[in-house]
């Protein structure tokens, strides 16, 4: 897949989870928003692993959702509802988990300081490197965070 219908992906991935956000404010049009959240996944998993980016390594991404797909289906099926606010708070922390360890992939990655032009990588210039760092530095902070003190309503 070229990196601009990748980016396209991305951009209506994104439309779907404002929707998904919208319609699950409201139980009415809770099953809408989860279908839009469902759909606007699919979309970014198969932009991200059919994107130019990724070019080996398909059976580690399967794996992982295969992994993580079991851990859900697990707790959906032995989780009582009396136990799910401890749940939610576990997974949250998961989620802020998966941005920290993002933002440090993409502080390890050398090919992150680069961008593609006519298919030749160039460096980052001063100021798009100065927005990177930051973005990975917010990255980690903002998933660091939500890991602490969600495994902290986890505990209580």
């Amino acid at each position: 897949m070229k990196a601009e219908l990748s980016t396209v992906a991305y951009i209506g991935a994104t439309i779907l989870f404002i929707l998904s956000l919208g319609g699950l404010s409201n139980p009415e049009t809770s099953r809408r928003g989860n279908l839009y959240g469902m759909i606007g996944m699919a979309l970014a998993v198969l932009a991200t692993i059919l994107g130019p980016r990724v070019v080996d390594g398909y059976v580690w991404i399967m794996l992982a959702m295969l992994v993580g797909g079991s851990i859900g289906i697990y707790a959906a099926r032995t989780v009582q509802m009396t136990q799910m606010p401890e749940l939610v708070a576990l997974m949250h922390s998961l989620v802020g988990l998966a941005a920290a360890l993002v933002g440090f992939a993409n502080y390890f990655d050398p090919g992150s300081s680069f961008h593609l032009v006519n298919g030749v990588n160039v460096p980052l210039d001063h100021a798009e490197k100065a927005i990177h760092e930051v973005e990975i530095y917010l990255g980690i902070l903002i998933g660091v965070v939500p890991v602490t003190g969600s495994l902290i309503a986890f505990g209580k």
